[in-house]
């Protein structure tokens, strides 16, 4: 009987031994489980912080400046009222716009030279524009002395704001400004080899001096006064645009472009029967694509627009920054283009030669035109050349850079031949026999249905032995041909910038 009871006491021992051991087990997998859970909780945490780490660098590096420099940030006003606005001052230290303090403390924001820089230099009442808006922190940011801005705290005076040495050339400014007269339009002109903006004017324009008179009627124009055409505008392209036509086309007869021929009787017809002129019905008779190109026969290219890949062509256009918001710290538009397998003869046609719903601004056409100077390169066009405190010394200093390759060199190259075809035997043969080489294409684009009203175009560059090139585009709105309107205010750009500066 002892023997039994001896017997189940060890078996229950037993039992409970091994019934230890497994809710040690069960404990310790439990344990596993809840750590396997809080590693797991603490990698989605600290992913979580190298994001916010990410966000905030990318802010203070990145984004920084963008949401300082909205004009609705009231940032900008605590920001202003610590610190006296600094300078805006052209490439050779004339004063574009200066904070003025009267007798009575009263600052007012002034302009020199009135409308001349009205659009690129901007405003600042009534929301900000220009260089104004998007350089605000630079002038509104002071590294002056360390004694002095501690000493200006101490006394409650305002600190001087860094002044900003922009790219802009007065003399190029100047001629461009006088260039356009009495009509509405846009000129701009880039060095292609370092992206420096030397003049950019858009008509009708204002004086900001008077924007707080002036206010009310100046938002209410039908002219859109305040609109920077030179950036913003968005015009049909005309011939020039007979630049991409011609690239697409290259692009898809390359072993025989130069074998393309076609005889022009003054128009070519679409499927439906419409017929699409070229201009005054000129009749240019046997043309390569070469000729085509210098004479600027719509017919050809009509021709040539009825036989493109869309997918191709669209590509293209794609790739030379339709669509795109493009690279100037400045208020700009995105061009537009549309060609596709379902439109007709006549959109295709009409298309390929400029007009269709195209869309450009000068300041793209002038980066094409950089890049077909630049070997296919094109650098990242900029405004601001330095930075500097109240003292003269510099801040900081841009520095020129690569945006991007937007042409293959052979692409580049048969533009560059076919651009100087224009000059010597074309369309613009104005410009030909000066004391630089010029390379360019006209434009004459409708720009009604109703009417022939058109805008005169000139997209080109101008080279000269010991200069750094310079690429222009011009349109003169409401004018007529490119070649009588539009080339006469580059080759005024191209004689001052060749002969007489440095």
């Amino acid at each position: 009987m002892s023997q039994n009871t001896h017997l189940k006491n060890m078996i229950n021992k037993i039992k409970d031994f091994l019934n230890s051991n497994q809710a040690e087990v069960d404990r310790q997998e439990n344990v596993k489980k809840s750590n396997k859970q809080y590693t797991v909780v603490m990698y989605i945490f600290f992913f979580m912080f190298l994001c916010l780490m990410g966000y905030f660098l990318y802010f203070q590096m990145v984004a920084r400046e963008k949401y300082v420099n909205s004009p609705y940030n009231s940032l900008q006003n605590v920001m202003a009222e610590h610190v006296d606005k600094g300078k805006i001052l052209t490439n050779d230290g004339r004063v574009l716009a200066e904070t003025q303090i009267s007798n009575d403390g009263t600052r007012k924001r002034v302009y020199p030279y009135n409308n001349l820089f009205a659009h690129v230099v901007g405003y600042d009442t009534h929301g900000k524009a220009g260089l104004e808006n998007k350089e605000n922190i630079k002038l509104t940011t002071s590294h002056d002395v360390m004694f002095t801005q501690l000493y200006n705290e101490v006394t409650q005076k305002k600190n001087k704001g860094d002044n900003i040495i922009t790219t802009l050339d007065y003399d190029i400014q100047k001629v461009a400004y006088e260039g356009l007269g009495k009509f509405d339009g846009a000129v701009i002109v880039i060095q292609p080899s370092t992206g420096k903006v030397l003049s950019i004017v858009s008509k009708p324009d204002f004086n900001p001096n008077l924007i707080d008179e002036n206010w009310k009627q100046l938002i209410s124009s039908t002219d859109s006064v305040l609109y920077n055409r030179a950036t913003q505008g968005k015009y049909t392209p005309g011939s020039v645009f007979k630049i991409f036509t011609t690239l697409e086309y290259y692009n898809e007869n390359k072993s025989t472009y130069k074998d393309f021929k076609y005889r022009c009787r003054g128009g070519e017809a679409a499927s439906n029967g419409y017929i699409l002129h070229d201009a005054g019905n000129e009749k240019h008779g046997l043309v390569n694509l070469k000729t085509a190109f210098a004479e600027s026969c719509n017919s050809a290219y009509a021709h040539i627009a009825k036989s493109l890949d869309a997918k191709g062509f669209t590509a293209l256009c794609d790739s030379l920054l339709f669509g795109k918001d493009l690279p100037l710290n400045l208020e700009t538009s995105k061009s537009k283009f549309s060609f596709n397998d379902n439109d007709s003869d006549f959109i295709k046609m009409s298309t390929g030669i400029g007009q269709g719903k195209t869309l450009v601004s000068p300041l793209h056409m002038a980066l094409v035109a950089c890049a077909i100077d630049n070997n296919g390169i094109l650098m990242k066009p900029y405004l601001v050349d330095k930075v500097q405190n109240a003292n003269g010394d510099t801040i900081s200093e841009t520095k020129p850079k690569k945006y991007k390759e937007l042409l293959e060199q052979n692409q580049s190259g048969i533009m560059q031949e076919y651009m100087e075809e224009v000059v010597k035997e074309g369309t613009a043969t104005r410009l030909k026999g000066q004391s630089y080489k010029c390379f360019g294409k006209t434009g004459t684009a409708q720009i009604a249905d109703s009417d022939d009203t058109t805008n005169a175009w000139f997209v080109g560059y101008g080279k000269k032995e010991g200069y750094e090139d310079i690429a222009v585009a011009v349109v003169v709105e409401k004018s007529g041909y490119g070649s009588k309107y539009a080339i006469p205010v580059a080759k005024k750009i191209f004689d001052k910038y060749f002969n007489t500066k440095n």
